[in-house]
């Protein structure tokens, strides 16, 4: 009995379970197809990893970020919800990595993204005084420097970056490459930890990603939730409001309240449509909102 199971173990269970859920529920071939497809797109976001809370909870917020309704997302846990626990039953893993899942609910929309002081705060975290510290400095400011995804942090190489001109080729969705800029905090706490990058890897062969883990091999997605969540910790930002994601939304935010125009924004974040970036917008003007019910004497409180 396995305790995780691996994408390329996963996927060879979903012809059961949807042919168990044909039997035993009796669902139309259509309902059956959109769970084929529901499962396929998670099996793909997972790629090589092992099923986690975390790699669920990242899945969710892609979902978020390419503005689907809370309705539609909810339909998809239910799909991935559905196989893990036919997994379980059938003992081919002991875990549920939806368990503790919470199902949106109608009118939710982004993870609620930090202020500039908690995510300063989260981003200095980390003590420069260890290896792993220093990573995982030159990490988080480069997470919320550039907004990037989490899929695109790991996957980004050395031959990638140029500190000169303070920026780095990223690949994202569909294998679509953008420049994005380095502020100068990312790009000093990059340069103070390619040191410590060597001595990771040591005599190993080099996989030529920026960030490696203890062992000197790439990081992986579910290291970087890792990272991000025990520095969240450490400054006091609750489990539930922290994640790689969350960082990029707060990122994309206060670029948006600090005055950026969305295609600007748009480019950053590499998203197809704009009409996905507007969602920055809308979070803006409450932001705005809340800070004017906060100040003005004449606003309704």
């Amino acid at each position: 009995m396995r305790q995780s199971t691996r994408t390329s173990a996963l996927a060879e269970y979903v012809g059961d379970y949807v042919s168990a859920l044909a039997v035993e529920r009796g669902l139309s071939g259509n309902t059956i197809s959109a769970y084929r497809r529901d499962l396929a797109g998670y099996l793909e976001y997972l790629g090589e990893e092992a099923a986690s809370p975390e790699l669920v909870d990242g899945f969710l917020a892609s979902l978020y970020e390419q503005g689907m309704r809370p309705a539609t997302i909810a339909r998809k846990l239910a799909a991935v919800r559905g196989f893990h626990r036919f997994l379980v039953a059938e003992g081919e893993t002991t875990e549920d990595p939806t368990r503790f899942t919470e199902t949106p609910r109608t009118g939710m929309g982004f993870p609620k993204a930090l202020d500039v002081r908690e995510t300063i705060r989260l981003v200095e975290a980390p003590p420069t005084d260890t290896n792993l510290g220093i990573r995982d400095r030159a990490m988080l400011e480069t997470l919320y420097g550039t907004a990037v995804r989490v899929s695109e942090l790991v996957g980004l190489d050395l031959i990638e970056l140029d500190l000169d001109t303070r920026s780095a080729m990223v690949t994202g969705k569909g294998d679509k490459q953008r420049l994005v800029p380095l502020g100068r905090p990312a790009v000093e706490a990059i340069g103070a930890y390619l040191p410590v990058r060597l001595e990771l890897c040591g005599a190993r062969e080099d996989p030529g990603a920026v960030f490696l883990n203890a062992r000197g091999g790439r990081l992986t997605r579910q290291g970087v939730f890792g990272i991000v969540r025990k520095h969240a910790l450490a400054v006091g930002i609750p489990q539930t409001r922290i994640s790689p994601h969350v960082l990029r939304h707060s990122a994309a935010t206060h670029m948006v309240e600090g005055g950026a125009d969305l295609r600007t924004v748009q480019e950053i974040l590499g998203h197809a449509s704009v009409s996905t970036t507007q969602v920055y917008t809308r979070m803006s003007l409450q932001h705005l909102h809340e800070v004017y019910v906060e100040t003005h004497p004449r606003a309704l409180r």
